[in-house]
């Protein structure tokens, strides 16, 4: 039962995360076929939706009453803020250079940054499958070991 509510999970969590990639695909088709301000109001909305999830990781990090599911809230925040800090702040002015202007610079660094922040995301979907799948794996192990318990007590 146990093994089979947890790949129940893993459906939900996988189909949602389809769900995530598909309405990303669709908001960035949308995007390139309207206006500049269309798209910074589109900007606006996620960056608020980006945020409410930022609040629930650091409420995650707060106040889990597991330790390791708070350290994995903290990292994730980390990392984000770190990349955020990197590429935002400072990118800009490593790319800076006479013969561009600082909108030329900041344009550059927008395009690298996105281009990063889609290589990590791509990353983070292969790493919460492999997850994913290590858990099964360890599910289905534990109940093989299980079963086989379970004929050597029977007699069977």
């Amino acid at each position: 039962m146990f093994m089979q509510l947890n790949q129940e999970i893993f459906a939900i969590k996988l189909y949602e995360l389809e769900q995530q990639y598909g309405q990303m695909i669709s908001r960035l088709r949308l995007c390139r076929e309207n206006s500049q301000e269309t798209i910074r109001q589109k900007r606006r909305a996620l960056q608020d939706e980006y945020r409410e999830h930022d609040l629930q990781l650091k409420t995650t990090a707060e106040s889990s009453r597991s330790p390791a599911v708070a350290d994995l809230a903290r990292l994730h925040l980390e990392c984000f803020q770190g990349a955020e800090e990197i590429l935002s702040r400072k990118l800009p002015s490593y790319l800076h250079s006479e013969s561009s202007s600082q909108q030329e610079d900041q344009a550059e660094a927008a395009a690298l940054y996105a281009e990063y922040a889609i290589d990590f995301a791509v990353q983070s979907m292969r790493y919460a499958l492999i997850a994913a799948l290590n858990a099964m794996d360890a599910q289905m192990g534990l109940q093989t070991e299980t079963e086989n318990e379970n004929v050597q007590h029977t007699g069977g």
